[in-house]
């Protein structure tokens, strides 16, 4: 299972590539942890159950907002340990050790397929550079922005959806709110954890977030905890 929690997009069996953390220690903690662990220990009884589970981790970022949303692209519709596995090939490529616009566009797309990637996944990547370099995409400005705003902008890349968008706004960005409804894990976590294992529609899934606001991305980190307990970073 993927993401840095078992996080699972809604049209593949989990999630991105990513690879397990290190233990993070206090200092890496987002500064709204604490409090949002408060909160939703106070407002969930599931929740009071499962965070004192996993003592010492949290969402982690990697800097990268680049990398951040290649991993994405390159994961997307293949399990979490296929999408290791391309990633390591991919970033083996003569010249692409630490990714980048520059570095992937002078990839022959050859190469990038017999790493493991799609056509398809090809074209999204050059789509993505083209996007960082042109300038569309405003990554300095987007700290200041609303989260829908940023969405609204990611999805405008060819081969970003949703998903990935809210994706990244949690593991690279840290925004706290974030409700990734099309999650295939967070919904999973909340059948699990809310209904017995009962089938469970978005509807469902909003009213039991109700009670996280306004700390939706950490309750839903620790739902993927739930399921998968070592987290996993993008």
């Amino acid at each position: 299972m993927g993401n840095g929690g078992p996080g699972m997009n809604s049209s593949s069996t989990d999630g991105t590539p990513s690879e397990a953390t290190e233990p993070a220690t206090e200092s890496m903690a987002p500064p709204y942890w604490d409090e949002a662990c408060r909160h939703l220990m106070r407002k969930d009884r599931i929740l009071r159950r499962i965070i004192p589970e996993h003592p010492g981790l949290f969402l982690q970022s990697r800097g990268d907002a680049f990398g951040t949303l290649a991993r994405s692209i390159v994961g997307q519709q293949i399990s979490t340990s296929a999408a290791q596995t391309v990633w390591k090939r991919f970033i083996a490529l003569p010249g692409n050790a630490s990714p980048s616009p520059a570095s992937i566009q002078e990839l022959p797309a050859d190469a990038m397929r017999a790493a493991g990637l799609s056509g398809r996944k090809v074209e999204y990547l050059q789509s993505l550079c083209t996007h960082f370099e042109d300038g569309s995409l405003h990554v300095q400005e987007w700290a200041a922005w609303p989260d829908e705003a940023i969405i609204k902008e990611l999805i405008a890349v060819r081969g970003i959806g949703r998903w990935t968008a809210e994706m990244f706004l949690m593991f690279h960005l840290l925004r706290p709110n974030v409700l990734p409804l099309d999650d295939a894990g967070l919904i999973q976590g909340i059948s699990r954890n809310y209904f017995s294992g009962e089938p469970v529609s978005r509807i469902d899934a909003r009213e039991v977030a109700q009670a996280w606001k306004p700390w939706r991305s950490v309750a839903t980190w620790y739902i993927w905890r739930s399921l998968a307990p070592q987290p996993q970073n993008y």
